[in-house]
């Protein structure tokens, strides 16, 4: 794996929007608050475009993209929100600019398509975190969300126990492996793709928001079918809720369908982690190497910095 340099007082951080196009006021809170840590901020050319649900064109985006691994003087890229669109430009991606100019790549949701693709096409170490407009726009975003930027300053090992939430072990025992994974629709829409993600020997982080018990069963039943869940080592589940949804009384629970899936496979696998659409929102470096105890319900995770 390729670590990136860990980030000083002063040095410049890249905006972009990758899928949709934020809200500019929410973006200059989150903005204003990473210039309160010492940074220089530079926005990307397109990255209050519209196009459609697009942050620009395709062309736009991936120019944005292009332009901030290129620039020397940028030595972090955070992207603004998610939505959807970063699968539209990936195939067009300069991989190899992206190895030869390795920096801190940040961001979560629609992002994951390109942690997937950074990771396996150059072996770059990227974040899964909160973003500028979608989280720490936020006027109430809570502390730890903030904190955890702190991992780009020094290498820093992450531990996550019951401490900072209530955790569920659907099968016990322990399980090493870089940590991969992210938003479980992304990832479900890499099969079958030059990008498709690799689980073999790698603990798997899976999150998403307002999708129904049924349709986690479908995406995981889908993942199942292509031997993807089986060949993981372990299984993180973030956050998964349903904003403003009717409880269905006739439905499984989201512990139900991670019971019948991940007992099956017999994998170390603890659910009720606050990474993904949630607050706080627990950022973690995908790629790392991480080791999950679902007897004792704590992750660790190695620093993603150098």
């Amino acid at each position: 794996m390729i670590f990136p340099e860990r980030l000083y007082e002063g040095d410049t951080v890249g905006v972009i929007s990758p899928a949709g196009s934020p809200d500019m006021k929410r973006l200059k809170k989150g903005a204003d608050w990473l210039k309160d840590l010492g940074f220089r901020i530079r926005f990307g050319k397109h990255l209050s475009s519209r196009y459609g649900y697009l942050a620009g064109t395709d062309e736009e985006r991936l120019s944005d993209f292009h332009e901030m691994f290129a620039d020397e003087a940028i030595r972090a890229i955070i992207c603004s929100r998610g939505g959807y669109g970063s699968a539209r430009f990936v195939h067009s991606i300069d991989f190899e600019l992206v190895r030869a100019h390795p920096k801190v790549f940040w961001g979560y949701s629609d992002v994951t398509y390109l942690h997937t693709a950074i990771r396996q096409k150059t072996g770059l170490v990227t974040f899964h975190g909160p973003m500028l407009a979608s989280d720490l726009g936020e006027e109430n975003t809570p502390l730890i969300s903030r904190q955890l930027f702190s991992q780009l300053f020094q290498p820093m090992a992450l531990h996550y126990d019951e401490q900072l939430s209530p955790l569920t072990t659907i099968h016990h025992g322990v399980a090493e492996g870089k940590l991969v994974g992210g938003n479980l629709s992304l990832l479900v829409s890499t099969l079958g793709t030059p990008y498709e993600i690799d689980t073999k020997n790698k603990l798997l982080l899976l999150e998403d928001i307002n999708e129904p018990p049924y349709r986690v069963d479908r995406m995981l039943n889908q993942l199942w079918m292509t031997g993807k869940l089986q060949k993981a080592s372990g299984f993180v589940l973030g956050d998964f809720h349903q904003d403003n949804s009717e409880e269905d009384a006739d439905s499984f629970s989201y512990q139900d369908v991670f019971q019948r899936y991940l007992t099956m496979i017999g994998k170390p696998a603890v659910s009720g982690f606050l990474i993904g659409h949630c607050a706080p929102n627990f950022s973690v470096p995908l790629g790392a190497d991480a080791m999950l105890d679902a007897d004792r319900k704590q992750l660790w995770i190695q620093p993603g910095v150098m």
